[in-house]
């Protein structure tokens, strides 16, 4: 292996890197030196420039002394806007709803999309919002969401940018694939890509992992990433200049997102909140979802592998599970609070999750590991719930509004996603009179597509649908 005094001699301009690297143990970094090519090597210590050694393993310390609920104290179930039911809920959701067509009439909503993923666990190596997911036409995830965001400007006669956070490993070919679409008809210039912070994923003893011998395994340093690369990247300062006052976030693999809905707009304004959060119901104590509880005092979302076996079981008097707000990653954040976020050095502290991360060994073979191997820090956005003074927690129907592609096959799965899309148009046509059959599970016989820009809900489609249409099996409209 290259000697460090070699390296810096060789590379002047890279020694301050060079040097952090091996009083930082990780000279391991070049044990291929002499194997590389020149362009290799360049790309190696422009990879190792970029990073800050010793905050990698101050993460690696403290997450190692971390204990299991170490920060949790007693949970609270929060108060939550219901799925409105009586004649005053109902009241209210429509007062919610007219604040918020206001708000988008004006030109105050941005959305934001999480999309830096690479969507390896559905068997892909490119991103997820490429995925083509739609039940007939076989469009993706990305288009389905443009031609929603069109919708929404189309109904309220407004013009929405939209803010798309990628990473640095999918960036490139996140862009050529809207490019490549043509925007899926959005204005060019209302489409804006950014890249979220990347961190090295390291070994259980802290050592950083190799893809190659010139090559560092780095991965996106989570959705609290989000918050750090607005500032950052300057997207705030852009939103701001456009007159943006609050933003839409979600992220990209909920194939059922309502994008801008002007319900959750509503009540975020009027409730003065500087962030707010959607949730569903929790299928089982153990569905794997984070729960949004009041702990410490403040608003927290605790990560399913956090809570404890009696939490996760506890009922209420009427039966129902005491903590059953599944969060789903669906938020109205507005600027203002943004600013406040800034001004707390530490208001994202890094998480560390067990992977399983291929990797180079001593001989410079890939090992494809069975068993958790390596640690990736990420941030996550909640964690600067902490912070806010009003929020609304609004509870939304699942079928209706939460289906993401995460896995290959079985739960939520393209195959699901699909359904549970098919299922949701069944639904509408059925409340408009068109007689849609379902199997016994209750999924739509048959498969159906509606564009959003035909109907963007039910409301609209009821009033847009020929009454007498028959079903056969098949409808793309």
């Amino acid at each position: 292996m290259i000697s460090r005094e070699t390296l810096e001699k060789e590379y002047p301009n890279y020694k301050r890197c060079i040097e952090s690297a091996f009083e930082s143990c990780q000279s391991h970094l070049f044990r291929w030196w002499d194997e590389i090519t020149d362009a290799e090597k360049k790309r190696l210590l422009e990879q190792t420039a970029a990073i800050d050694f010793q905050f990698v393993q101050k993460l690696f310390n403290d997450n190692r002394r971390k204990t299991k609920n170490s920060l949790l104290g007693d949970l609270v179930p929060p108060q939550i806007t219901p799925i409105p039911k009586t004649a005053r809920e109902l009241e209210l959701a429509q007062g919610a709803r007219q604040i918020g067509e206001a708000s988008l009439r004006r030109g105050e909503i941005a959305v934001l999309t999480v999309a830096g993923g690479h969507g390896t666990r559905l068997g892909s190596n490119g991103p997820k919002g490429t995925l083509p997911i739609a039940p007939i036409s076989g469009k993706s995830i990305f288009q389905l969401h443009a031609e929603k965001i069109r919708a929404v400007q189309q109904k309220y006669h407004t013009y929405i940018p939209w803010y798309i956070m990628t990473s640095e490993t999918n960036d490139r070919v996140t862009q050529d694939f809207f490019q490549s679409h043509r925007f899926f008809g959005l204005d060019t210039e209302q489409v804006c890509f950014f890249t979220q912070g990347m961190l090295p994923a390291v070994d259980l003893r802290g050592k950083l992992l190799m893809n190659s011998k010139s090559d560092i395994v780095m991965s996106p340093n989570g959705h609290g990433g989000t918050i750090i690369a607005l500032k950052e990247k300057g997207i705030l300062e852009d939103m701001e200049e456009r007159g943006i006052k609050h933003i839409f976030y979600h992220q990209v693999d909920n194939v059922l997102i309502k994008i801008a809905d002007p319900v959750f707009v509503g009540h975020h304004l009027k409730n003065d909140a500087e962030m707010s959060l959607k949730i569903v119901k929790k299928r089982h104590p153990e569905e794997k979802v984070g729960v949004v509880v009041h702990s410490n005092g403040h608003l927290q979302v605790i990560e399913y592998s956090e809570l404890s076996h009696e939490d996760m079981h506890a009922r209420n008097e009427d039966g129902a599970l005491k903590y059953d707000a599944g969060n789903i990653a669906v938020h109205m954040i507005s600027i203002d609070f943004l600013e406040k976020i800034y001004q707390h050095g530490d208001a994202l502290p890094f998480h560390a999750a067990l992977k399983k991360v291929p990797y180079l060994d001593d001989k410079g073979e890939t090992i494809n590991p069975e068993e958790n191997n390596a640690i990736k820090f990420e941030s996550f956005i909640f964690d600067v719930l902490k912070y806010i003074e009003k929020g609304v927690i609004m509870e939304v129907l699942r079928d209706d509004e939460f289906s993401p592609v995460k896995n290959m096959e079985g739960e939520n799965s393209p195959t699901t996603a699909r359904q549970d899309m098919i299922n949701l148009f069944g639904r509408w046509l059925r409340n408009a009179g068109i007689s849609v059959p379902a199997d016994a599970q209750g999924n739509v016989i048959g498969l159906i597509e509606i564009n959003p820009c035909f109907a963007l809900d039910e409301e609209e489609l009821r009033n847009k649908i020929d009454k007498h249409l028959q079903f056969n099996g098949n409808l793309i409209v």
